[in-house]
């Protein structure tokens, strides 16, 4: 329903400061510097350490987090960018697909807080982009924070994990 007030979850308290990775693709740059201040403003709240990369575009994005998924060592990622409906196909093309790789990453366990916007006019996009308004770069870095908080709850103790890679199991 329109105006109703959205209940956000407080941030999760963590022991060891996540270690996060922002994707960006800048293609509208103006809207991109917003959602990444949003983003590094609410992980700066958890004493994330946080890096930065940029890509050309939101297909890119997926593609981006899953490399480093696989070869880096972080905790959680943050996809950020903007797709505006155009004359063509090609919004429904790029929004499907990049939401639907981020999703396929997500139940693969990358712990993703998606922040990619999918507006149908620029006004819109500043309105959600801006950190002092709707603020969806700090809403999907808060997602992100959500699920490693989450993972590391039921990760199993560092215990099992010393005694299954022992017992030749890893």
């Amino acid at each position: 329903m329109a105006g109703q007030p959205h209940h956000t979850l407080d941030l999760p308290v963590f022991e060891t400061p996540p270690k996060m990775l922002i994707v960006v693709a800048p293609y509208y740059v103006d809207i991109a510097t917003d959602l990444v201040d949003g983003a590094q403003a609410e992980l700066t709240k958890v004493s994330a350490k946080v890096d930065l990369v940029k890509v050309p575009g939101a297909l890119e994005v997926p593609t981006a987090i899953g490399i480093a998924f696989r070869q880096a060592e972080y905790d959680g990622f943050v996809a950020l960018g903007c797709v505006i409906r155009g004359e063509t196909t090609h919004y429904e093309t790029v929004c499907d697909n990049s939401n639907r790789a981020l999703q396929l990453l997500g139940v693969e366990g990358a712990c993703i807080g998606n922040g990619i916007l999918t507006v149908e006019t620029l006004e819109q996009a500043a309105v959600r982009a801006d950190p002092g308004n709707e603020n969806k770069g700090g809403g999907a870095a808060a997602a992100a924070l959500h699920l490693i908080a989450l993972k590391r709850r039921f990760a199993p103790p560092e215990s099992e994990i010393r005694s299954a890679q022992v017992s030749g199991f890893s």
